[in-house]
């Protein structure tokens, strides 16, 4: 019989929902095939911004710095992936990443990401 003190439960809410989409989407490697990787990261620029949309909708308004505790109480390797702690979000992170999304830029970025949810959802487009 298992020992119920081994057990630890965290709650995912509805960010469990949101980080299945975001996968299902293909974000985190279109945003890190954009950037690139750095191997001596811990986290990279796709789990970052993962972890960006995950926070925004957790209904949560913090400075960057607290970015991290928000991050605290949820199973960060469930929800953005694994081996990733919420130690490694903080904010100089969130900001390298946010300085080299705008250096790739923003519109072009936004285009990969939604030409490829149109193309794995199968949305049809009506251009006017």
């Amino acid at each position: 019989m298992s020992n119920f003190k081994d057990i630890e439960v965290q709650n995912l809410d509805h960010l469990g929902i949101v980080a299945g989409i975001i996968d299902s989407i293909g974000l985190v490697e279109i945003i890190n095939n954009l950037l690139g990787t750095d191997v001596s990261e811990k986290i990279s620029s796709g789990h970052v911004v993962k972890a960006m949309i995950l926070n925004g909708l957790g209904f949560v308004s913090s400075p960057l710095y607290m970015f991290s505790k928000f991050f605290e109480t949820k199973p960060c390797e469930h929800l953005i992936g694994e081996g990733i702690k919420a130690e490694y979000l903080n904010d100089d992170k969130l900001g390298r990443t946010l300085d080299k999304l705008f250096d790739q830029g923003l519109t072009e970025t936004f285009l990969a990401i939604a030409l490829n949810a149109i193309e794995k959802f199968s949305v049809s487009l009506m251009i006017l």
